[in-house]
């Protein structure tokens, strides 16, 4: 079992980001259908985000115990999570044939070392016609000194993810969110320079930048924004 320890200390602060969880789900939703697999689940609040009846099954992947036990704990007082499976595991410890139709990478996918062999391992797990969906930061030139202090490798563009394209899968969709989320990011990186956010700046970009994007990013049709989106299909 690849039992690991995660040394960021944001996931409890980014919980309250319930405007951006609701935004990001809302463009990833509709790709979480059949046998869905959860990278890197965290606390396991995305998934009362992301899960709808369009998904048959959820298992839940989270390769630190203390996390895991927190997770398990979440989905038992939720009604909606119950039926959740979760594994103290990683996709190395998957062993077998395809068995899922949809695998989601949520800010996970920076924080493996070898991001490519990652997404061949969920290819090698996807039916066919399956899907893997990655949410992640976009754009080095915003890698700060909290990127570091939570593990980050990297930050992607549009052409870095394509180049980690696993074989046997093809790129559907590629988008950019929170436009008005990069300035703010951008002035943290350049100028502030802090190791964390404030819970105040956390709930600020939440509940005013946030809705800001939701407009801005149709206008700029997804081709700005601190955050990226990439969907692969199977064949």
């Amino acid at each position: 079992m690849n039992v690991q320890h995660y040394a960021g200390r944001e996931l409890d602060l980014f919980a309250n980001a319930v405007t951006w969880k609701s935004y990001y789900a809302a463009e990833v939703r509709a790709y979480l259908c059949g046998d869905v697999l959860e990278v890197g689940a965290g606390l396991g609040i995305n998934t009362h985000f992301l899960k709808s009846r369009l998904a048959a099954s959820w298992t839940c992947l989270e390769p630190d115990p203390d996390l895991a036990d927190r997770i398990r704990k979440r989905f038992a007082a939720d009604p909606n999570l119950a039926d959740c499976r979760v594994e103290t595991a990683a996709t190395q410890d998957l062993v077998g044939d395809a068995r899922f139709d949809s695998i989601a990478y949520i800010d996970v996918l920076e924080h493996i070392a070898d991001d490519r062999a990652e997404l061949q391992r969920a290819a090698d797990l996807l039916r066919t016609g399956g899907r893997i969906v990655v949410l992640a930061p976009a754009h080095q030139w915003l890698y700060s000194p909290f990127d570091r202090s939570i593990g980050h490798y990297r930050r992607y563009n549009a052409s870095q993810l394509r180049f980690c394209t696993p074989s046997g899968c093809s790129i559907a969709r590629t988008a950019y969110l929170d436009s008005a989320g990069i300035l703010a990011s951008g002035v943290n990186c350049l100028l502030v320079k802090k190791d964390a956010p404030s819970l105040r700046q956390i709930l600020f970009w939440d509940r005013v930048l946030v809705p800001v994007s939701k407009i801005l990013d149709r206008l700029t049709f997804h081709l700005v924004g601190k955050t990226i989106l990439v969907l692969w299909t199977k064949k």
